[in-house]
């Protein structure tokens, strides 16, 4: 008989829904941590993805004012590595002097790391691309 009660209370037990909120509490939040710890860890390619338009942009429109690849962009280059801290890869589809209504292109390109702490790293490359029309009339 001692057995039968004792297998009607493990059943009991069984059944039973005490407790389960908290189950749901400690599950509901890990997967919050780990969306959260998701977002804090993309955040920084999309912002790094907006600062390389800009710098795509600012470059390209300093081409189009000066009406060539030289001493102005490289300049402009410089002063916006000093203000947004960022190095990245430059290349330009025309060098030198532009004539007027001739497009400039310029992309920049630099690669930014998405690790999960001590997990491992995920290096991602992002380019950005702009182009610009000469606004200068060379004149041979």
């Amino acid at each position: 008989m001692f057995k039968f009660v004792q297998n009607k209370n493990l059943l009991y037990r069984i059944k039973s829904r005490k407790g389960e909120g908290y189950i749901d509490v400690v599950v509901m939040t890990i997967a919050a941590m780990l969306v959260l710890t998701t977002i804090i860890t993309i955040t920084p390619v999309f912002l790094t993805k907006l600062t390389l338009d800009t710098y795509a942009n600012e470059l390209a429109r300093e081409a189009e004012i000066a009406g060539r690849v030289g001493i102005e962009t490289t300049q402009r280059l410089n002063r916006l590595n000093e203000i947004k801290g960022l190095n990245p890869t430059v290349s330009w589809s025309e060098s030198g002097r532009v004539q007027i209504g001739n497009d400039i292109t310029v992309t920049v390109t630099t690669v930014v790391d998405i690790g999960f702490y001590e997990f491992g790293s995920i290096p991602i490359t992002l380019s950005s691309t702009a182009t610009g029309t000469s606004e200068v009339l060379w004149r041979n």
